[in-house]
């Protein structure tokens, strides 16, 4: 099985990855996420594993805008959360106040953002494409660049861990989705069938990131749905309540809500929400039916177990 993440080795993707991925994958570590999407979209791979949200940060944009307006056929079939714990470190031992820059992806560098702040004041931030590209990058800096990683990626390149859990707030998590496409996905994505769900299909996996198709599953396991519209009523007052009253008249518990920025469309924006229950069963059914009515847009990201 061929699974896409956000390489290098060494980035919080693929130590997820490492952790829940089926036995005999084969991963492949592409420069973006955006990347990692389009490999399933343009069956380049068989499945990707993508950061959707961080408990200190949100939601990931690149994951949510490429799944809304780039990659229709892609789908969450899957989620795990695994834990963040950022290290400060560089390519070999030196004091704090000798740092001028600390490089990393912007999610990372904004989790430690209090550290930063505290400890390297006059340390100018720079972004990178993953945390496993900041650190692999160190050895062809001069010695007063920092990253911030994971432990691990310091290992695996040779660098120094000068302080660990630099993170703002403990206990960070990151949920990573299941992404794929083809049949599996056609039913975790289909909100509007009349038929009941297949039975649920077991397939090889392993600890939280084990996938199933859609369906209750072993004693009528929850499901969770992740759900985005937008469209030309956004300008009209009372258009985004008249939208969630689709799902507070049928008893559905919202989970999370945002607005993201359309990024095709200037001045409109799209509006994310994660619900429980299973798309393909009443009510959240009935609920996309009637939001259907109301929006112009609505896709469903993905609907599937939960991890508990």
């Amino acid at each position: 099985m061929r699974v896409a993440f956000l390489g290098p080795e060494g980035t919080w993707s693929h130590e997820a990855l490492l952790v829940a991925a089926p036995e005999g994958f084969e991963g492949f570590g592409l420069p973006s996420i955006r990347d990692v999407i389009l490999a399933v979209r343009d069956g380049a791979v068989d499945r990707a594993l993508a950061p959707a949200d961080n408990a200190l940060e949100g939601s990931v944009g690149p994951t949510i805008d490429t799944l809304a307006l780039e990659a229709p056929d892609v789908v969450a079939v899957g989620e795990i959360v695994h834990p963040i714990s950022h290290a400060l470190i560089a390519r070999s031992a030196i004091d704090l106040d000798a740092i001028h820059s600390v490089v990393s992806h912007p999610q990372a560098s904004a989790q430690s953002a209090r550290f930063l702040a505290r400890e390297l004041p006059g340390a100018a931030v720079l972004p990178a494409s993953s945390t496993a590209e900041a650190v692999r990058l160190l050895a062809g800096r001069d010695a007063g660049v920092a990253a911030l990683g994971s432990r691990a990626a310091a290992e695996r390149f040779g660098a120094v861990v000068l302080r660990d859990g630099v993170e703002d707030e403990s206990g960070n998590t990151t949920r990573f989705l299941w992404l794929e496409r083809g049949a599996v996905a056609a039913r975790a994505a289909d909100a509007n069938r009349d038929d009941p769900p297949a039975p649920e299909d077991e397939r090889a996996g392993a600890g939280q990131g084990a996938l199933r198709a859609p369906g209750d599953g072993p004693g009528g396991r929850p499901h969770r749905t992740i759900l985005l519209w937008w469209g030309d009523g956004a300008s009209t007052p009372g258009w985004l309540v008249d939208c969630l009253a689709c799902f507070a008249e049928r008893s559905i518990n919202l989970t999370r809500i945002e607005s993201r920025p359309h990024r095709g469309i200037r001045g409109e924006f799209m509006f994310l929400v994660d619900l429980d229950g299973d798309a393909t069963r009443a009510p959240v059914s009935d609920a996309l039916e009637a939001l259907r009515l109301r929006a112009d847009h609505v896709r469903v990201l993905g609907s599937f177990p939960t991890t508990g």
